[in-house]
């Protein structure tokens, strides 16, 4: 026995899908060209983000179109890739993990500005605090903060939902990255040397 039929608009255009199916597969269902060799057909999750609002509701929520079941009534807009985040760096450039809080800062000047408007929070359709993460990558709580992280799947909404452009996503990558290449020290230790090198702090002899 086939499904019964839901109707829903997917970017705009008018879809009859089983309810059974994804909102990427609805899509393919519809005769969308299923194209190769990006997102997850190609290994990497994160390319099929999604704004979504139901029938008879008025919020608009973030997903990703492989984990959202279509329901009758339902619009839903795919998002166009953002543009690449501007960080760039090597972990081999930096000496040692003495060093790792001053050149994030260096890496992520942006962080420190963040507003705590929650937006990138509100934006993540994994549920992860992304706002608490970026606080504590800024304090040089690198352990922290990669450990809320685990979850990522670098689908970037984070980044559309900040108004600084700090791209927590990648935030959240260098502190993972950091943690296993190097053994952190503790972060209160870390932070007392970086206040000591910016001249934040004073100490007397």
């Amino acid at each position: 026995m086939t499904d019964k039929l839901v109707n829903l608009t997917i970017n705009g255009k008018p879809i009859s899908a089983p309810p059974s199916l994804s909102a990427i597969q609805a899509l393919w269902h519809a005769g969308y060209t299923r194209v190769e060799g990006i997102g997850c057909l190609e290994g990497v999750c994160g390319s099929c983000r999604i704004m979504v609002r139901r029938a008879n509701r008025k919020e608009v929520t973030m997903q990703l179109g492989c984990q959202t079941f279509v329901e009758e009534g339902m619009q839903i807009i795919f998002m166009a890739f953002p543009n690449p985040t501007h960080h760039s760096y090597q972990l081999t450039d930096i000496k040692n993990s003495w060093d790792v809080q001053g050149q994030f800062h260096h890496i992520f000047p942006e962080a420190s500005l963040c507003r705590s408007c929650g937006g990138c929070t509100q934006s993540c359709p994994k549920g992860i605090p992304v706002q608490r993460g970026v606080e504590l990558a800024a304090k040089g709580k690198f352990k922290e903060s990669g450990d809320l992280f685990i979850e990522c799947v670098m689908c970037n909404l984070c980044m559309t939902g900040c108004p600084e452009q700090i791209a927590p996503n990648h935030v959240g990558l260098f502190c993972r990255r950091v943690e296993a290449y190097f053994h952190i020290r503790p972060s209160n230790l870390i932070s007392r040397l970086e206040e000591l090198r910016q001249g934040e702090l004073q100490v007397v002899l």
